[in-house]
């Protein structure tokens, strides 16, 4: 858990109080089902999402500012279909007292002092801003069940064991969801904390293609076909032979640098650094 309690501690620094633009929404269509993403843009760029079945809805780690939230279930509102599921697996957001769906060993991670202590910095900064904590109960899964909703199977995978306690989830066999979606850009220093992070990070993204999906998605970031997943998959590998080469931060800065010339988010590779380097 020291892994998890670094990525949230470099959280807490990396989120500046900044005034936000409202979001956008974008739907795929599967057939059987659809998936609807709501990119917050907010500071910590999350996206939120919301199943949509024959006759009811499931939302997926819904929006923690309170601007944000409105838009949300406006939108929700619209579609004319009850909500039967909220799944709050990395984040919490504005449930209110609805009941969450969550990983077993969830519930209690985020009650404790690493997740809790996160929240309350969320309300010290952010204020009014963020919605109030969830007070509805809790129905827990077990990481391997497949349980399905609104007419969609949620299978819930193990996600890395160095993150929170939570799960990727594969949705209706198309749509695979993990914490941090793949980007053709350089990782973001909460993902790759230490070698191990990256051995994780690798090996989570190799299982996600596996399943065949063919949309991959996180709680941050936008939404990526399988060959954004293979360019991730060999960034990180690269990233771990170039961590074993190079004896220092800013040697390893430079030679990620000549990799990947011109690769989008060179501006974190300072804090990577720090990270790997400490």
């Amino acid at each position: 858990m020291k892994n998890a309690l670094f990525v949230l501690i470099n959280l807490l620094f990396a989120v500046a109080a900044t005034a936000q633009s409202k979001g956008s929404f974008e739907v795929h269509d599967y057939g059987n089902f659809k998936l609807h993403i709501y990119y917050t843009n907010d500071v910590m760029n999350d996206a939120s999402f919301i199943a949509e079945g024959a006759d009811a809805l499931v939302t997926l780690e819904e929006p923690l500012f309170k601007e944000n939230a409105a838009e949300f279930d406006a939108y929700i509102a619209q579609l004319k279909k009850p909500v039967t599921q909220r799944i709050a697996d990395y984040h919490l957001g504005g449930t209110s007292n609805d009941t969450l769906v969550m990983v077993e060993g969830m519930p209690d991670f985020v009650k404790g002092p690493v997740y809790g202590g996160m929240m309350k910095n969320f309300a010290e900064r952010f204020g009014d801003a963020i919605v109030a904590l969830p007070t509805g109960g809790t129905t827990e899964v077990k990481l391997g069940d497949t349980p399905v909703y609104a007419g969609i199977t949620f299978a819930f995978i193990p996600g890395p064991s160095n993150d929170f306690p939570a799960a990727s989830i594969l949705i209706g066999g198309k749509v695979f969801y993990a914490h941090w979606a793949p980007a053709k850009a350089h990782a973001n220093h909460l993902q790759v904390a230490s070698a191990a992070a990256i051995d994780e990070q690798i090996a989570t993204l190799k299982d996600a293609l596996k399943t065949g999906a063919e949309l991959f998605i996180g709680s941050h970031g936008k939404a990526a076909g399988a060959d954004t997943v293979e360019f991730m998959i060999g960034y990180l590998e690269t990233m771990k032979k170039l961590l074993n080469e190079n004896q220092t931060a800013q040697d390893f800065i430079d030679a990620l640098k000549k990799a990947y010339p011109g690769l989008p988010g060179e501006d974190g590779l300072e804090e990577i650094g720090k990270a790997l380097y400490q």
